[in-house]
């Protein structure tokens, strides 16, 4: 057995926060083993997030506590989006209830750092609370792939993967029925999966938050697919995408647009857009939550375990305020202020749209 060295952190606590994903209890047990066997620390799990550090609702992490949860979805030390500073008042008083009642409870618990797993809003608070005087070092996760910082998240091939298989199969009903299938996956700010998901699984459009659609060139492509003797087709839509008439809106008038026009979601607007424009039999899937649940890809655990081993080379070198992070091939870290308050986009001139042009897939324009 290795010797245990020496370490800079003794005692850390450890949450998940925001929306679940595949991953997170790998990235904890990544987290968990190594700072047990190889630096001997104590471990504090905090349940539901940063509301368990408000509420004071956490236990001892042993290491029985986190054998065979390599491959489980979810997380075992729950979650929530509990969003302290956003809760705490003015912007001159970022240091409210709940911001001082973590100050306090940190204190309390005798930590030396917060670990905190999860997207942009859970590490844009962790940025928050180390200008506050703690110590965090975050983990990026979510399906999204949305965080700054990062070339990519756990939980995205996941997500992907299952993303994939959900066109895969809707290929061969609209096949059967000579539809057009429509099929709605997550991505509120950023087209990431959408775009992923629609190249892997061969969608004919893919609309993305990046790329306002105009409905006269889905229809166009369309009417060319089926004078071609292609009598059905896939479209790919991220939850965020919008229009070329929304995106020439203000804020306020495309909130109020969409709270009329995007029932119950925009796979299903779109849906009627395109019987609308092209009198074609359409119907609209919504996969919600399933692309979240479940166990993690094979890539999603490897990903997840060397983030959270990761994680605790920070601890034990006392490097605070970082965010573990995946660059080319490499892991390493960056300052917490590079995810904070950011969403990573696609670029327009990324190479996967240029992928998806290239094989006749519309993008919506």
């Amino acid at each position: 057995m290795e010797k245990i060295r020496q370490s800079v952190t003794k005692k850390f606590g450890i949450l998940t926060a925001g929306g679940d994903c595949p991953g997170l209890n790998a990235a904890i047990r990544g987290v968990c083993r190594a700072a047990y066997d190889r630096y001997g620390m104590s471990i504090v799990g905090i349940a539901a997030g940063y509301r368990g550090l408000i509420d004071e609702n956490w236990r001892p992490l042993r290491p029985q506590d986190v054998y065979g949860i390599l491959t489980r979805g979810g997380t075992i030390l729950g979650s929530s989006r509990e969003k302290p500073f956003k809760d705490s008042g003015s912007d001159d008083d970022i240091a409210g209830e709940k911001v001082a009642a973590i100050k306090e409870n940190y204190k309390k618990l005798g930590l030396d750092c917060l670990v905190v797993l999860g997207g942009n809003g859970t590490n844009t608070t962790g940025y928050l609370l180390s200008k506050e005087g703690l110590n965090i070092v975050g983990l990026p996760k979510t399906i999204d792939n949305d965080i700054e910082g990062t070339d990519r998240t756990f939980g995205f091939h996941s997500a992907l993967s299952i993303g994939t298989e959900a066109i895969d199969r809707l290929h061969s009903t609209a096949q059967s029925h000579n539809r057009i299938m429509v099929i709605e996956l997550m991505g509120h700010k950023a087209g990431w999966l959408a775009l992923y998901a629609g190249v892997a699984g061969g969608g004919d459009i893919i609309l993305i938050p990046e790329i306002p659609y105009d409905i006269k060139a889905i229809g166009r492509h369309l009417q060319e697919r089926s004078s071609e003797g292609k009598g059905f087709s896939i479209v790919v839509v991220a939850e965020g995408a919008l229009s070329k008439a929304e995106a020439r809106m203000d804020k306020k008038d495309r909130k109020k647009y969409r709270l009329e026009t995007v029932t119950p979601s925009i796979g299903y607007r779109v849906a009627r857009e395109i019987e609308a424009e092209t009198g074609m039999e359409t119907r609209a899937t919504v996969l919600g939550y399933m692309q979240r649940g479940g166990i993690p890809s094979a890539s999603d655990r490897v990903l997840a375990t060397s983030l959270g081993t990761a994680a605790v080379e920070l601890l034990a070198k006392g490097e605070y305020g970082r965010m573990v992070a995946l660059t080319g091939n490499e892991i390493g870290s960056v300052d917490l202020s590079v995810p904070a308050n950011k969403v990573k986009t696609v670029p327009e001139n990324h190479y996967m749209i240029d992928t998806a042009i290239s094989v006749g897939t519309c993008m919506g324009v």
